[in-house]
């Protein structure tokens, strides 16, 4: 694959992040924020009075001009660098067209990258947490998805490299049966967090988790879906229509 190529599905694949991100807005903004507001104010009742701050970004802001900042900003990086992973996965990962390969590397990575260490470590809300543990907690988490990351691209090259000696589904069987053995050691080892004060409501935590892993299902699936219909039509443009030689030359 060319450079010119490479900077072409780069682009595209940014295009697409940002496209992307604007569906994980609209979902982080309908289902999490209301979650988010009903954990602040739990948080706000059971501040003593001499704790409460001036805030410096007003919550209206943060829900909205901030909370589209960040997510479209996240969308375009890592569209980016899904784009520059999808040009060395092309052609690697069996004989599928551009369309199939994006949706595929889109799965894959939301797999490895949130799913994964979402049911490890899942995401919380406000209120949810010791501040004095917020080092050792996002070490972990970016450990656990360090892991899986490896252990995804481990399972990938295995299930290449006994294909042609067990064939293509029962290598996939041993792939991905080791990637969830491994998973499942890492699961048993890590220490666990549970930091969840007792009288927070489940409901809430529920929800929040829930929209959380809602909002990254649809970035990561609509960016394989716009992506790969980007990359399709760059890599296997469509023919042009000649239209026929009698149509061509009408009658006078």
């Amino acid at each position: 694959m060319n450079s010119s190529t490479v900077r072409n599905l780069l682009v595209r694949g940014m295009l697409a992040g940002l496209g992307a991100g604007v569906l994980a807005l609209v979902v982080a903004y309908f289902l999490g924020e209301p979650n988010v507001d009903q954990a602040i104010g739990f948080e706000e009742a059971h501040a003593a009075a001499h704790e409460h701050e001036v805030e410096l970004v007003s919550r209206s802001i943060q829900s909205t001009a901030g909370l589209a900042t960040g997510v479209l900003l996240y969308g375009v990086a890592f569209g980016g660098i899904a784009a520059l992973a999808f040009c060395f996965a092309l052609g690697r990962v069996g004989r599928r067209t551009p369309r199939a390969t994006a949706l595929l590397l889109s799965g894959c990575a939301l797999l490895a990258v949130y799913v994964v260490p979402f049911l490890k470590y899942p995401a919380n809300p406000p209120a949810v947490g010791d501040p004095d543990t917020i080092g050792k907690r996002t070490t972990l988490y970016f450990l656990m998805m360090v892991l899986a990351v490896l252990l995804a691209v481990a399972a990938a090259i295995l299930g290449k490299r006994i294909a042609p000696r067990l064939g293509t589904w029962y290598a996939t069987v041993v792939a991905v049966a080791g990637f969830a053995v491994l998973i499942g050691l890492a699961f048993a080892f890590l220490p666990a967090v549970n930091e969840v004060p007792s009288d927070f409501p489940a409901t809430v935590l529920w929800r929040f988790r829930v929209s959380a892993l809602a909002m990254q299902v649809t970035l990561w699936g609509g960016f394989g879906l716009l992506f790969g219909e980007l990359a399709e039509r760059l890599l296997n443009p469509r023919p042009a229509v000649v239209p026929p030689a009698s149509a061509a030359a009408a009658p006078h």
